[in-house]
Parts: C-alpha cells; structure tokens; sequence
C-alpha cells in the first residue's frame, strides 16, 4: 500500500513538474510571435520608424541567441530549480516593464532583461524535466509533451497579439505574461525539487561576452547601417568591430579547455552544413515573419485583429508539420527531407514577394501554409543531423549549438532584411516595393541554401568524446534524435 501511494506521489509530481515546465517554454515562444501581431501599433503609439521595431524583436532575439548555452550550463552548475524560478521571476518583471514603457528606449531595455530570463528558463526547464525522468522512454515521451504544449504558443501567438492589441493597444501583450508568471513562481517554489551536475563545466565567461559584442556590433550596423548611412564612420567601425571581437571569440574558444562553442565540431561536414543552414532558417523565418503584419496592414490595410489571424496559415503550418519531420528524416534520410523543406520554403517565400495590394488573400494563404512547411521540414531533422555529426556524450552540446545558430540567424534576418526594406524607400521606393524585395531576398538566399544541403548534407563519423557534455537547449529538437538515421542520403 505505502509502495503505490509512492508510485501515485511519484506521478503526480512528475505531472506538476510537467506542466510547470510546459507552461515556462509556452510563454517564451507565445512571446516570440505575438509581437509581431503589435508592430504595427508600437510604430504608431511610440512614433519610432522601422529601426525601432527591429530593435524591439532583435533585443530579446540576441539575448537569447547569446546566453542560450550559458544558461544550460547555469542550471546544471547552480541547480535547475534555481535557475528556472530566477528565469521566470526576470521575464514575468521584464514584461511588466515593458508593458509600461513610456518610450521605445524603455522598451527594448524591457526585451533585453526579457530576453535574458528567456535564455534562463529555456534550458533550465528541460533540464528540470529530463531529470526528472531518468527512464529513457519516459524521458522521450515528457519531451516529446513538452514540445508539443509549448509549441502551442507559437500558434496562439499572432491571434492572440492580434485580439489583445485591438482591444487593449500593444502594452497588453507584455502583461499576459503576468498571472503566468506568477502562478508559475508560486507553484514552483512549493512543487519543484533541485537538482544539479556537479561535474557541470565552468562558465565560458570570455567568450560569452565576445560573443554578444561581436553579434550586437554586427546587428547594429545592419539596423542602423540604412538611417546612419552605409558608408558612415559609426557604421563602418561598428562592422569593423564585429569582425575583430568575432576573430577574438574564435581565438579565445580555441584554446579555452571547456569552450562553449568547441570549434573542433566544425570539422564535421555534417555538423557544419546542419548549422550553417539552421542559421539561414532563423533567418528567413524571422527575417519575414517580422514583416507578415505590416505588409497586411500598411499595404492591404487590415486591421491589427485581422493581419493577425491572417498570418496564422504559417504558424499551424509549422505546427502540425514539425512533429513529423524528424520521423520522416529517420525513413527517408536528412539530405532529402531538408532540401526539400527548404526548396519549399524559398518557393514560398518567392511566391510571397509577388504579392500585392491588390492580391486576394485566398491567394495568400496558401503561400505562407507552404513557407510553413517547408520550415517544419527543416528543423529538426536539422537538429538531428549536427547531432549525428558528434558522439553521443556531447549530443546535448550539438542541440544547444543547432538551437543558438537558429536564433543568430533570426537577428541577422531582422537587421538584413529591413536594411534591405529600408534601403529601397531610400531609394524612393514604396513600403510594397521593400517588403517584396525582402520577401524576394529572403526565397533566394533559402532556395540557394537548398542547394548547399542537397549537395553536402552527407553524413560524417562523430568526433571523440568531450569530457563535459552539456545538454540540450533546444525546444524545436526531435526528441528521437539521439537515434540517428542509418540512411542521410
């Protein structure tokens, strides 16, 4: 008796602990698109240009991007249970600051302590869950909910910005956050038990730094590059800047012992191509995505309720897609699957930059629904194959990687492309004309991408073992890669 009362105690830990987790990625993904739904009221209430939007999404994007592998690392060191209330309580504080900044200064002060607690909760959630379940079976499946749950977020998002926005204006899509985070917080303290590595690796705190200032120099010279002038003293030191701090980060992380990004990885062609072309996804998937709400209300002119939910055919693209995609890659290889997904999503992205004021949205959707897909296609299986590249102990190390060169991808694809928007009304152009031409930008550099993998996405023997694997911070990753396709033709 006192044996399944703890069996039943067990359970029903591990489904508090579930949930929790489940709901701390939900509402970090939810804020990665239900932003974007707002843009269009933050140009008009805060008075900024398209500069100050992109420095809206890039702030939060950056952070996250930069402080991903840290945090795991954060959580194993510290304890998970730590880390994930401390990531909660920034991001739950952070949000209120935002909802009541009174200038677009404050608010992307707001996004960058959002974006910090993002990079903490993140990780430290999955690692709460996966030791939690330490039966391999049970473990696939906790993911395998937690990614679907939290994956939800990503669809609601644009609905949801849209119907808060409308009704309330865009500080209401920050306070949301709110009771989540504090329903959580209360929760967890009472609920959560700690757990750590004590063998966890030490902090990279070099290289930590340099990578933030060399892709911050970078991503400021691309945003402000098209309002300061390309050619522009500030412009042209803060591209040189990038290129020096990136040399220095390489320089540090080759003779570091515990690198956070080891760059003998790279010497896999696998490991190489899966993450050069997981960067090109951030890339045209945030890059456009930022752009989807104000093409349909500057140029179609909807209303914010309305461009909302007409960017949802790319959202539940993706989510009905993505949990088939790594099942698909492990019958049919990664090179095929990937090529294909990103052949799709570049034909999708093209057909979009032809689309005009004057174009039906019944011959919309189905372009965005085929953008979507062939990202779903894209990034797990992309996730699986740079784990295949590497050994198994540092299979945790190569998602983290996959997952923080996605959301590089994601900054450059603000910064460039509303460079390349930007740099068109310069040029006297119309907003219709910049946005097809970023839309147009974005399908060719993802068709040419669907190149490089059909030709190089082959498969590599994994490197040797490191002696201190990191786990895995990657929400998108299929949670069957470890068992790596036999077949990546």
């Amino acid at each position: 008796m006192a044996a399944s009362h703890a069996t039943a105690g067990g359970r029903a830990h591990r489904a508090v602990l579930l949930t929790l987790t489940c709901l701390g990625q939900f509402m970090v993904l939810l804020d990665n698109t239900i932003v974007g739904a707002a843009l269009p009221d933050m140009q008009h209430r805060l008075r900024t240009q398209l500069t100050g939007l992109q420095w809206i999404v890039d702030a939060y994007v950056l952070l996250v991007a930069m402080l991903l592998l840290s945090g795991g690392i954060f959580a194993d060191r510290f304890g998970r249970k730590r880390v994930y209330l401390s990531g909660v309580a920034v991001f739950t504080a952070a949000s209120v600051l935002c909802s009541l900044a009174p200038s677009l200064g404050w608010l992307v002060a707001g996004r960058v302590l959002q974006g910090i607690g993002a990079a903490a909760l993140s990780p430290a959630s999955l690692a709460l869950l996966a030791a939690a379940h330490p039966v391999p079976h049970e473990r696939v499946k906790a993911i395998g909910l937690w990614a679907g749950f939290s994956g939800i977020g990503l669809a609601a998002g644009p609905v949801a910005g849209g119907v808060l926005t409308e009704m309330f204006g865009w500080p209401a899509i920050f306070l949301v956050n709110l009771p989540i985070g504090v329903l959580l917080l209360l929760t967890g303290v009472r609920h959560l038990s700690e757990s750590r590595n004590p063998s966890a690796p030490a902090i990279d705190i070099p290289g930590t730094v340099l990578s933030v200032l060399s892709v911050g120099a970078l991503t400021y010279a691309l945003i402000e590059g098209g309002a300061r002038g390309w050619t522009s003293p500030l412009i042209l030191g803060s591209f040189t800047a990038a290129v020096i701090l990136l040399a220095a980060f390489v320089a540090v992380e080759a003779h570091r012992p515990a690198p956070m990004l080891p760059l003998r990885l790279f010497r896999q062609r696998l490991f190489t191509v899966s993450n050069t072309a997981m960067v090109v996804v951030g890339f045209a998937l945030m890059g456009s995505s930022f752009f989807f709400s104000q093409f349909f209300v500057y140029v179609q002119g909807s209303t914010i309720l309305r461009a909302g939910l007409q960017t949802l055919p790319l959202t539940l693209a993706m989510v009905i897609v993505s949990p088939y995609a790594g099942r698909l890659a492990a019958r049919r290889g990664f090179r095929l699957v990937v090529t294909t997904g990103l052949a799709l999503a570049g034909l999708g992205l093209l057909a979009l930059g032809t689309v005009h004021a004057d174009t039906g949205y019944p011959n919309v959707w189905w372009r965005l629904a085929v953008t979507g897909t062939g990202f779903a296609l894209t990034m797990s299986p992309l996730t699986a194959a740079a784990i295949q590249a590497v050994s198994p102990q540092q299979g945790g190390l190569a998602s983290g990687i996959s997952s923080t060169t996605r959301q590089i991808g994601a900054v450059l694809g603000v910064a460039a492309l509303g460079a390349v928007v930007r740099t068109n009304q310069s040029g006297g152009s119309s907003l219709e004309t910049g946005l097809n031409s970023a839309f147009t930008a974005a399908g060719a550099i993802t068709l040419a991408t669907a190149a490089l993998t059909g030709l190089w996405l082959t498969r590599s023997q994994p490197t040797k073992a490191s002696p201190a694997p990191r786990r895995s911070t990657d929400p998108d990753a299929d949670t069957t890669s470890n068992q790596a396709p036999t077949n990546s033709r």
